[in-house]
């Protein structure tokens, strides 16, 4: 690339209203799928997602049974769906029956769930354009300071959790609070983060920022997926306790009960991290190759370096507690999130708060 080339402001221009078209159609998603999360009796994706909570008390499972339709086999510690019939009883055996009522709110739901989903797609589609823009307006990577991080890590998580769908996973649930966070960054992007589309300083003018950032990027935007499930989790750990103890019918009950398992989301969180750490891994010594290349030592304690390793470790030993130590559910979430906190400080705190070698390129 040539560091004296101006940008095309006419593509960045172009970069600027993709980008709000995105967040407009990211809007429409996100109160598509609270719809649909408030429409129904539950929805037809929850359902098929869930499994029955973990039995903590001896009558746990009665409880389970009463409220979710699930009912348990002959096996302890089983279950299986019950038939579509069960969904269809009122609660009250005296009263009418609400079983087409109840079939019309599934199928609402299920059509606002689709819908959400579409859009969602559409507002990723919207999304990549910006950043591909944006890129092709300065011809280098879309990534060169916070505000172009920020879009591309955005678009990472979007990207995570379209990928799961489209590996058949069920899921869908994830769209009401993935399309939230992706709200929140790119408004905070669009808002607080902005610069102009320019050229590189000559520090950050190498091959590396393709290979070190992307990697940074599609990891961040993994860890935030699962920290997503896992904050879901807790949620819907806290309700399971409260409903084997007969105190789960809190105002709040309907939106626990759209929710997986807490089980399943435990194992999702898990996955997500112990798949992505690799790239971590990568990431954080591509940028210690990196900076052997522009400062001559591959590591100085620099503030960024420190806290990468940080994150690193964080998410080392939520890995090593999970798989050595046995450690599930709210311990293991705690310490989940901690890392992810400290990635997230890692962007934010140390970009804007605490200056270093990776101060040069401002926000």
């Amino acid at each position: 690339m040539n560091p004296t080339t101006t940008a095309d402001q006419t593509l960045a221009q172009l970069s600027n209203w993709l980008i709000y078209s995105a967040i407009a159609v990211y809007l429409l998603a996100f109160l598509t799928h609270c719809a649909e999360w408030a429409f129904g009796s539950r929805n037809r994706i929850a359902r098929l997602a869930a499994t029955p909570a973990t039995h903590r008390t001896s009558g746990a499972g009665t409880a389970a049974e009463g409220r979710t339709g699930l009912r348990t086999g002959s096996a302890p510690g089983t279950a299986v769906l019950a038939p579509p019939t069960a969904d269809r009883k009122t609660e009250n055996a005296n009263g009418p029956q609400v079983g087409h009522g109840a079939d019309s709110s599934d199928q609402r739901s299920d059509l606002l769930g689709r819908i959400g989903v579409s859009l969602t797609t559409l507002a990723f589609l919207l999304h990549l354009a910006s950043v591909v823009t944006r890129a092709w307006s300065v011809g280098r990577p879309p990534w060169g300071n916070m505000y172009e991080f920020s879009t591309a890590f955005a678009l990472a998580a979007t990207g995570t959790y379209l990928g799961l769908l489209a590996a058949r996973k069920q899921v869908r649930w994830l769209g009401l609070p993935v399309a939230f966070s992706v709200l929140l960054t790119l408004g905070l992007a669009v808002t607080v983060l902005y610069v102009d589309s320019a050229q590189l300083v000559p520090a950050l003018d190498s091959y590396w920022l393709w290979i070190h950032v992307s990697a940074a990027i599609i990891s961040g935007g993994a860890f935030h997926t699962a920290a997503v499930a896992t904050l879901l989790y807790l949620a819907r750990d806290r309700w399971e306790r409260a409903e084997a103890s007969g105190r789960g019918r809190g105002r709040l009950a309907p939106l626990w009960r759209r929710l997986p398992s807490a089980d399943r989301l435990d194992t999702l969180s898990y996955r997500l991290n112990a798949l992505v750490f690799p790239l971590w891994t990568f990431a954080v010594i591509a940028g210690a190759v990196w900076a052997e290349a522009a400062w001559g030592r591959y590591w100085g304690w620099d503030p960024k370096e420190t806290w990468a390793f940080i994150t690193w470790v964080a998410y080392a030993a939520y890995l090593h507690a999970r798989v050595t130590a046995g450690w599930k559910g709210r311990r293991a979430a705690y310490l989940g999130l901690i890392a992810f906190a400290t990635f997230v400080f890692n962007y934010y705190g140390v970009n804007i708060f605490i200056t270093g070698l990776h101060s040069y390129a401002g926000v």
